[in-house]
């Protein structure tokens, strides 16, 4: 049986009507589609989200719009579920997330005055509290990557005073982890006297640096990955102009696979 087709739309109404007539179909007819549960969809939503990240990084909008598709159309799906289980629909869900925003933003839906962003985060934060979090804390996900998760929590406490004034300030505290880091090294046999300690001074210098790095503005998930990608980039140069010479990496040495790194360097 062949289902009709439903025609592309002009406005966002009508789009996202589309969206959901689509998904029901699918839902209805679609041996895969039919088989999905919120777990088995959990992953795959995980990787969208991690590719609409690469696309926001390479600044790629056709991407973007597309990885948006995807991302938008696994909510739906979500919400189509538990439709199902009688637990909430999709009108729940726009509902209560408009509902959050306008009680979130009292200086915009009431009489609240702010000076600046920051007033804006403190606020937010309280009325968290007051809906019933235990914590400042408790709205930061487990499962986060741990660098990440650095970042949010540094930047959670500041929305209620607990951050430092001054940059110069974090960077201090940047020098004084790194010395308490080289402490535990035998740096004559470049070995480390203490492995537990040295791991949990190496954590306490990245969390340092992950403050300061906030303090200018950087996000540093995104600055990470950014290097990540450039050292790609510049390996892969590397690989080919091997390849090229007909040499293998493996039978190098680093002097002469440096040739063609500086070379990538300079391109």
């Amino acid at each position: 049986m062949a289902y009709p087709i439903p025609s592309a739309e002009p406005t966002a109404n009508a789009a996202f009507d589309r969206l959901l007539t689509v998904l029901n179909t699918l839902r209805v007819a679609c041996p895969w589609d039919k088989k999905q549960t919120m777990e088995s969809l959990r992953l795959l939503t995980i990787e969208e989200m991690y590719e609409l990240g690469d696309a926001i990084l390479e600044s790629d909008m056709p991407e973007i719009k597309k990885e948006l598709g995807d991302v938008m159309m696994h909510l739906v799906f979500y919400a189509r579920i538990a439709e199902e289980q009688k637990a909430f629909d999709i009108v729940d869900v726009l509902n209560g997330v408009c509902d959050k925003l306008i009680s979130r933003h009292p200086h915009i839906y009431s009489d609240v005055e702010v000076e600046d962003e920051n007033d804006v985060k403190k606020n937010w934060e309280s009325l968290k509290l007051k809906e019933g979090n235990k914590s400042v804390l408790a709205g930061v996900p487990k499962g986060l990557p741990a660098l990440v998760k650095a970042y949010r929590i540094q930047d959670k406490v500041r929305g209620v005073g607990f951050d430092w004034k001054d940059p110069a300030e974090v960077w201090l505290k940047v020098e004084e982890e790194m010395a308490e880091f080289k402490e535990e090294f035998d740096i004559k046999n470049n070995e480390a006297i203490d492995a537990d300690r040295a791991e949990a001074e190496f954590g306490d210098l990245l969390f340092s640096l992950i403050n300061y790095g906030r303090h200018l503005g950087i996000n540093p998930e995104n600055a990470l990955e950014r290097t990540n990608k450039k050292f790609i980039k510049r390996f892969s140069h590397v690989e080919q102009r091997a390849q090229e010479a007909g040499q293998k990496l493996s039978e190098m040495s680093l002097e002469e696979m440096d040739v063609y790194w500086n070379e990538a360097k300079r391109l």
